[in-house]
């Protein structure tokens, strides 16, 4: 999507708050509560309310989400329960393990005891490595996710909302933290990232195709890349990339890449921070 105005931005902003926490926003405004969620977002939207207002609430309510993670386990728990991986190898293809199942078990083997040993030998530890992999990639998104979520510059959002994660500096943002894909070259990612990006949206799965707003960031080991997933646990320099770069950068006209797919055009606003090592 091309750059929005600020009244997009604010119908967006209160699109991303639950319905118990808009009446609770209206209340605290003294705006009729009642009504359904667009009867609520559009007394809102009528009366003299600042964005900032709007802005502090949503930051208050996510503290709060935070607070409640940090209750079943804390940062600090958590970064050493990440530490404790020592590999990383996918085993069977994200994505791709109830076929793998299927057409190399299910249909393949006829005999029960042999199902059973093949099961034991191969099946389990791919399975084993891929959840492995799976909880790694999400618990440090998740507190990569939070710092992101928390710095000044940005607002997050407190319930789902498709292609919105994040507002920076006045524009909505689909947040992706990611690795290199493979076989692209790393050198020509770090000199020109509007080009990585519109080969990432142009690369995406039919499935998961969207043309929202993203902002990537991508971990990169330079001189090992099957190595990133290590980096990526890094928090230290990854937070303090994320700062740097949250602190120095800006969204405008020239953030707008034009990509294919499918043989249609699309527009949308893209900013890319590579970490590397």
């Amino acid at each position: 999507m091309p750059l929005l105005s600020k009244k997009e931005v604010l119908n967006l902003k209160l699109s991303s708050i639950h319905v118990g926490k808009l009446r609770e926003l209206a209340s605290n405004l003294g705006i009729d509560k009642r009504g359904s969620r667009t009867d609520i977002v559009k007394k809102l939207l009528g009366c003299p309310i600042t964005e900032e207002v709007i802005d502090n609430f949503i930051k208050q309510k996510y503290t709060k989400q935070i607070e409640t993670r940090r209750s079943i386990i804390s940062d600090g728990e958590l970064k050493e329960e990440l530490g404790k991986v020592k590999t990383f190898s996918w085993g069977v293809v994200q994505g791709q393990l109830d076929q793998k199942i299927q057409t190399e078990y299910v249909r393949k083997i006829v005999r029960y005891e042999e199902l059973l040993n093949n099961v034991k030998a191969k099946l389990h530890s791919e399975v084993t490595n891929y959840v492995i992999c799976t909880w790694f990639n999400h618990w440090t998104t998740v507190l990569i996710e939070e710092h992101i979520s928390t710095h000044p510059k940005i607002i997050p959002t407190i319930k789902n909302i498709k292609g919105i994660d994040i507002f920076f500096d006045g524009q909505p943002f689909d947040l992706k933290v990611t690795y290199l894909s493979r076989g692209y070259n790393p050198t020509d990612a770090i000199k020109n990232p509007s080009d990585l990006a519109i080969w990432m949206y142009e690369n995406q799965g039919p499935q998961r195709f969207g043309a929202d707003n993203r902002l990537f960031v991508i971990l990169l080991d330079k001189d090992n890349p099957e190595r990133s997933w290590e980096l990526k646990r890094d928090f230290t320099l990854v937070f303090q990339k994320i700062d740097n770069f949250f602190d120095r950068e800006t969204v405008s006209k020239e953030d707008e890449i034009v990509f294919t797919f499918r043989r249609s055009t699309y527009t949308a606003v893209t900013k890319v921070l590579i970490i590397t090592k």
